[in-house]
């Protein structure tokens, strides 16, 4: 196809001249380059005449660029140039914004003065060149050849096919060198005449906008680099941009804008005359960024006085309630115009917090509140539409108060206190905040902190131990709290009375349930105590408690005066004695159809018909609901049990029982004698009539749910041993239940039904022998697999199954928990083992409550939570770590926790609980008001529940609306979120607003941005805080004195800690995952850590610093030590010595990435770990020499070479080796070097050709693990394997994975 032309211009002259290759492309497609003017130009010209773009004050040109942009969005472009198009758009929406802003600007006369701090930089300025409709006409030529430009290239693009997407990349590249031209060139050169000859647009939402261009610009200019300084630029250009808007929003007109609009064009002027726009030279932008934060500092900052005085007359203005136009166009968006302007008070503050270190800790306080009470506003404005109209108007007057407090402050004024106009304008903000706060708990009906108090009931004498141990900390005279001095005396009554009552308590813990008069004053005891530990700790976060604690304190010692009557009155002891016989006995014992079981039968069979003639015990363990009952009954019931032994009996011990109880049982079904026979007879008869019925015969007992070894030492005195192979069978939900008399059993570990055995159980409970309809089959096996193999759900599931219409069963797949869970009997099951549970052990099984179904669990991050919510108790030679690893055996021996992965030596490493036993745990911890579960935060003020709970855990943090946290749960200590939604927040403040008296803080996956978020440090009681993605901490953190452990998630590099890490002496665990950098300065007048237990540390070893920071930390058990991300390159040689030694209770330690250093290790070490250290094989001879060492990983690259000599003597203690990803060729050892050896691991060595053949001998050895190695070394493991055997060795285990 030909287009004519007409004149000599050729159709590609605005912009496509510099085209490669276009002649070429127009000729293959019968185009003619040489024809003056094409269809389309003509077009174009008509089109941009009839729309007036040829007008120097239209925008109508930015509207068709856009819409041509928008033409290539409807076409099938690569990713990379849809990118590039978004992109053109924002700069043709940015030079629109510069346009009008320049466009509406107007003439100053020349006597009009700018602000005197911005006179000085006015300078010669006039160049009529660059007047103003000048740079619109410029503006405008260059959108016009982008027009031009870009329909041409769309044409020449669709003529391809839609092929050749190099004509709109030319086209795309061309329109944004042009626009940087531009903004070099013109704009630069013009923005001192426009921004200082000229007064600003009269609209502030022009202005408004032209920072929104400003801030874009800078954006595309740094582009991803110099990350902090855009975070500097965004805060203080949104701050400008937010007040002008609030200010408008607030009715403010804009005679009384001029001197913020003129500020802001002065920073603009400034900002856009030292950026280079054309260049990428590193070392410009180095220079720039030096310029613009000379910049910030003595332009942007509101710290001036002439600036400071503009902002303050501006929020004055602001009070008025009157609305002018601008103001009514801004309604729509209102609020969230004043949360943005309280977005920038925010940032000030923090910044202010940050940059001046040498505030008091009183003036940091105040900021801190301050910064809180500020937070609450932004909250209140959230919730526009709950809230009244005048509530709403006080919200604003408040604001604008706030908002001048802020811009009040001056740094060289409060370096030595606040000044007492300032002080006195905080405490009234603080005073009509409160004011505020009650009238919307009213209007809300939100429950007031101190007023009905729910206290968990959860080993409630536990929690009184824990505020009380709180209390001798609180009133020590060294250490006591400024905030409390005056308080201290009536602390130290409180303390003393709850210790008398606390010690009465205890004398009546096993009569109150029987006795209501004592459980009544049980419970008035704990809520008095519970109102006074709230009480005590809002006085240390600066409220004002006094009334209400004296109010408290004297309740508690009316109680203390009460309690000897009470007692006197209600001394009486209540019989406890009763005799159990269970009602379900016959029922349970014929209930044996479960499936899978005559394996597990046969196997428990030929134990008690074989081996030695002893009398010898049998247990069967398992947890609750497994089916221990019902595989005991069908071997109890076995024809050929029933053959071989003369004489059977069966008894239920239960939690509940007595000598007596037994006996009869036992009698009635060896004897199939009636109860009513024995009951009224005596309990020694008894016992001797049962030891005749026994004599001389071989007998089978079954003692079904034994909970302790009493019932056993009971019954064995009875029981003749006639050495004739007699038996005891029990069942019993506790794993370790060890018999004195029978030290070496063996239980018999009852393991869950896998899907296809639960589907098959479920099928026979339901339609006996006949086969399942198809069409229930799916949703059948589904609700099978939901019943986690456990019988006892899936029998619970049939019986509700059976019920019900067969298309009701989807409904039941999905709340198959609940439904199984209103079962009154599995109910009963759990809630047995509930009961039976010591009471320190009741809310360390309560808390999986605050972990989602399912989730297995870091053992170390369950106990540190335990530890940190008071559940554990200091005991005599053990750590708290050590007590809390006992509390959780104790609930994995009961069958109630699940280990789901084992530690290297032995151990629990993470565990998991049953849907069942989670199920409860939520539930019971919700009866309790232990816990409470949040589901969705759709309409948190629409929740029904009591404000007042101790502990939340929350699900789905996408919904969270975590401001409202502190109106709804005041008193909550504990707060966890969970979920794999991230927030993001773009800088430190993330409109959190946290219940001030909380202990424990999990933030879960809330992405702050690397920033540490301030909102922490106010939370003076946190003992427990875990964060996502933090590089560094802020100094307040200090504030935070109780702190114990602190894990920091993903972080993607180290994690900077403060110089006040140092006086956080309760510090114990530090968690994270790339490891935290100390601050290595004036360390020698730094206090140690000496509580520092758990640490994972991040070290430049070039700075030697390592040892100095070692010895300040002494009481170090557990230690990973990493290279630092910004370390330099190593010397390779190992010459330089990296000191563990001086680390004397070191027990295990993991060392990564010190590449060419040599280490010194303390003698004591249990546990050692290396990685990428690359030190040659001749080194390991200080590992060799550790007597104590029981772990050795050596995994990849810690060390290089092929042969590897273990030395005679060398690792005597060593238990378990592994070898991961080394280039180790031969390996050999003297058999000395195993003498202890039980677990040997090798990963990926691929070129190991052999083990040592000395492995043969060692007599210790259990498992051997080799995965992705080469087949002679699998060769020689099997070999060893058979000499093993050969010795007798029928224990080991060898796994092979290639």
């Amino acid at each position: 196809m030909e287009i004519p032309s007409s004149s000599n211009a050729s159709c590609f002259d605005l912009g496509l001249d510099d085209y490669l290759g276009l002649d070429d492309y127009l000729k293959s497609h019968h185009i003619s380059s040489s024809t003056s003017t094409s269809c389309f130009d003509l077009a174009l010209d008509d089109y941009l005449q009839s729309h007036h773009i040829s007008s120097s004050t239209s925008t109508s040109c930015f509207d068709l660029a856009l819409d041509s942009l928008a033409e290539f969005d409807k076409s099938k472009l690569t990713g990379a140039l849809r990118r590039d198009v978004k992109h053109l758009k924002k700069k043709v929406r940015s030079l629109k914004t510069f346009f009008l802003y320049v466009k509406k600007s107007r003439r100053r006369n020349n006597h009009e003065a700018l602000l005197e701090h911005d006179q000085e930089d006015r300078g010669n300025t006039m160049s009529e060149s660059l007047r103003p409709s000048i740079i619109c006409s410029r503006i405008q030529d260059v959108v016009i050849r982008m027009i031009h430009d870009l329909q041409s290239a769309y044409f020449l693009y669709k003529h391809s096919g839609e092929s050749d997407f190099g004509i709109i990349d030319g086209a795309l590249t061309r329109s944004r060198e042009n626009i940087v031209f531009l903004l070099e060139t013109d704009i630069k050169k013009s923005c001192t005449i426009i921004f200082f000859d000229y007064y600003p647009p009269g609209d502030p939402r022009l202005v408004m906008d032209f920072v929104m261009f400003l801030l874009g610009t800078m954006k595309d200019l740094f582009y991803h680099r110099r990350e902090k300084l855009m975070v500097a630029i965004r805060q203080k250009l949104m701050l400008l941009r937010n007040l002008i808007g609030f200010a408008t929003m607030r009715g403010v007109d804009c005679a009384q804008l001029t001197d913020l609009s003129t500020h802001i064009a002065i920073v603009a002027a400034h900002l856009i005359s030292v950026c280079r726009f054309d260049s990428d030279d590193e070392q410009v932008h180095n220079q720039m960024e030096s310029e613009i934060y000379q910049l910030i500092h003595e332009k942007i900052n509101p710290l001036g006085p002439q600036v400071r005085e503009t902002y303050i007359h501006v929020l004055t203005a602001s009070k008025k309630q009157s609305r002018s136009s601008y103001a009514l166009a801004l309604g729509e968006n209102e609020h969230p115009v004043a949360v943005q302007f309280i977005d920038s008070l925010q940032d000030y503050l923090t910044d202010l917090l940050d940059s001046y270190a040498s505030f008091q800790v009183v003036v940091k306080d105040q900021m801190l509140k301050f910064h809180q009470g500020v937070r609450y506003l932004k909250g209140l404005l959230k919730q526009e539409e709950q809230l009244g109209d005048e509530i709403k108007d006080i919200v604003g007057v408040v604001l604008c108060d706030a908002a001048i407090l802020v811009f009040s402050l001056s740094v060289n004024e409060i370096k030595e206190g606040m000044p007492k106009e300032i002080d006195l304008g905080l405490f009234n903000l603080y005073k009509f905040l409160k004011y505020m706060m009650a009238e919307i708990a009213h209007n809300y009906r939100l429950t007031s902190p101190y007023s009905s108090i729910s206290y968990p009931r959860s080993n409630e004498l536990g929690c009184m131990d824990f505020f009380l141990e709180n209390l001798k900390e609180i009133t020590r005279y060294d250490e006591a709290d400024d905030s409390i001095v005056f308080l201290l005396d009536r602390i130290r009554m409180v303390q003393k009375d709850l210790i008398f009552l606390r010690s009465f308590l205890e004398n009546i813990k096993d009569k109150r349930c029987q006795n209501g008069k004592l459980q009544a004053f049980w419970h008035h005891v704990m809520e008095a105590a519970y109102k006074a530990e709230l009480l005590i700790d809002s006085t240390l976060v600066g409220d004002k408690c006094e009334d209400a604690l004296d109010a408290v304190a004297r309740e508690i010692n009316l109680l203390k005066i009460k309690a000897p009557e009470i007692h006197n009155g209600q001394a009486q002891r209540v019989n406890q004695t009763s005799i159990h016989i269970p009602s379900q006995l016959i029922a349970t014992i014929c209930n044996g159809d479960l499936v899978g079981l005559d394996d597990k039968v046969e196997t428990i069979t030929h134990r008690l018909m074989g081996g030695s003639k002893q009398l010898d015990v049998i247990p069967i363990v398992g947890m609750p609901g497994v089916g221990k009952t019902t595989l005991a009954n069908k071997v109890y019931t076995a024809p050929s049990l029933m053959s071989h032994f003369h004489v059977r009996g069966w008894c239920c011990v239960s939690q509940t029982y007595s000598m007596h109880s037994l006996s009869v049982q036992l009698l009635c079904t060896i004897l199939s004698k009636s109860p009513d026979e024995y009951l009224k007879k005596d309990e020694n008869n008894l016992a001797v009539k049962l030891k005749q019925v026994l004599l001389r015969t071989r007998y089978l007992l079954v003692l079904d749910d034994l909970w302790d070894v009493e019932a056993w030492n009971l019954l064995e005195k009875v029981l003749p041993n006639d050495v004739n192979g007699s038996r005891i069978l029990f069942t019993s939900r506790f794993q370790n239940l060890s018999l004195q008399s029978k030290p070496d059993i063996k239980p018999f570990h009852l393991c869950q039904l896998t899907d296809e055995e639960s589907w098959t159980l479920l099928q026979k409970k339901l339609f006996d022998k006949e086969s399942c309809p198809p069409t229930l089959s799916e949703v059948g096996s589904q609700i099978a697999k939901s019943c986690r193999g456990l019988p006892l759900t899936i029998v619970l599931v049939a019986g509700i199954l059976a019920a019900i219409a067969q298309d009701c069963w989807e409904e039941v797949a999905k709340c198959l928990s609940s439904s199984v869970l209103d079962n009154e009997y599995c109910m009963k099951t759990l809630e047995l083992s509930y009961s039976h549970l010591p009471d320190y052990l009741k809310p360390c099984l309560l808390y999986f409550g605050a972990f989602q179904e399912d989730e297995v669990i870091n053992v170390r991050r369950l106990l540190w939570l335990w530890i940190s919510e008071g559940f554990v108790q200091q005991t005599e030679g053990k750590s708290l770590e050590e007590a809390a690893y006992d509390h959780l055996m104790a609930l994995i021996n009961r069958s109630l926790v699940m280990v789901t992965k084992q530690r290297t030596m032995s151990g629990a490493k993470a565990c998991q609980l049953h849907d069942l036993v989670h199920e409860f745990c939520v539930e019971k911890a919700k009866e309790e008001n232990f816990l409470h579960v949040i589901r969705s935060w759709k309409d948190p003020f629409s929740l029904t529940v009591p404000s007042n709970h101790h502990r939340i855990y929350a699900h789905n943090t996408r919904e969270l609306k975590t401001w409202e946290l502190a109106l709804i749960f005041p008193n909550l200590r504990s707060l966890l979120l969970s979920g794999h939604d991230y927030l993001m927040f773009e800088k430190a403040d993330s409109g959190i607003l946290l219940p001030k008296l909380l202990r424990v803080l999990d933030l879960g996956d809330l992405n702050f941005r690397r920033s540490f978020p301030m909102e922490v440090v106010s939370l003076v009681h946190l003992t427990y805080l875990a964060l996502h993605g933090i590089t560094s901490i802020k100094s307040v953190i200090a504030n935070l004195s109780r702190l114990e452990t602190l894990i920091i998630k993903d972080a993607c590099n180290n994690v900077m800690l403060p110089n006040t890490i140092w006086n956080i002496k309760t510090l114990s665990y530090l968690h994270g995952s790339r490891g935290f950098i100390f601050p290595a300065g004036n360390l020698e007048v730094a206090p140690d850590l000496d509580r520092l237990d758990t640490l994972n540390l991040a070290i430049d070893p070039s700075s030697q610093s390592l040892q100095k920071i070692l010895t300040k930390l002494p009481s170090i058990r557990r230690l990973k030590c990493r290279k630092a991300d910004e370390s330099g390159e190593s010397t390779r040689n190992c010459n330089e010595i990296l000191a563990f030694d001086c680390l004397s209770q070191l027990e295990s330690l993991h060392v990564n990435g010190f590449d060419g250093y040599g280490f010194k290790f303390p003698l004591n070490l249990k546990k050692l770990a290396l990685s990428w250290n690359t030190q040659p094989w001749s080194e390991i001879s200080t590992v060799g020499e550790l007597p104590n060492l029981e772990v050795l990983k050596l995994l990849e690259d810690s060390f290089v070479g092929e042969k590897w000599v273990m030395k005679e003597g060398e690792f005597p203690n060593l238990r378990v080796l592994e070898l991961s990803d080394l280039d180790i060729r031969k390996w050999t050892a003297n058999s000395d070097n195993f003498s202890r050896l039980e677990k040997l691991v090798l990963l990926g060595c691929r070129t190991l050709k052999e083990v040592p053949y000395c492995l043969g001998e060692c007599e210790t050895l259990e498992m051997i693990v080799v995965k992705e190695c080469p087949k002679s070394l699998v060769s020689s493991v099997k070999q060893i394997q058979e000499e093993q055997m050969d010795m007798g060795n029928e224990i080991l285990k060898v796994v092979i994975e290639n």
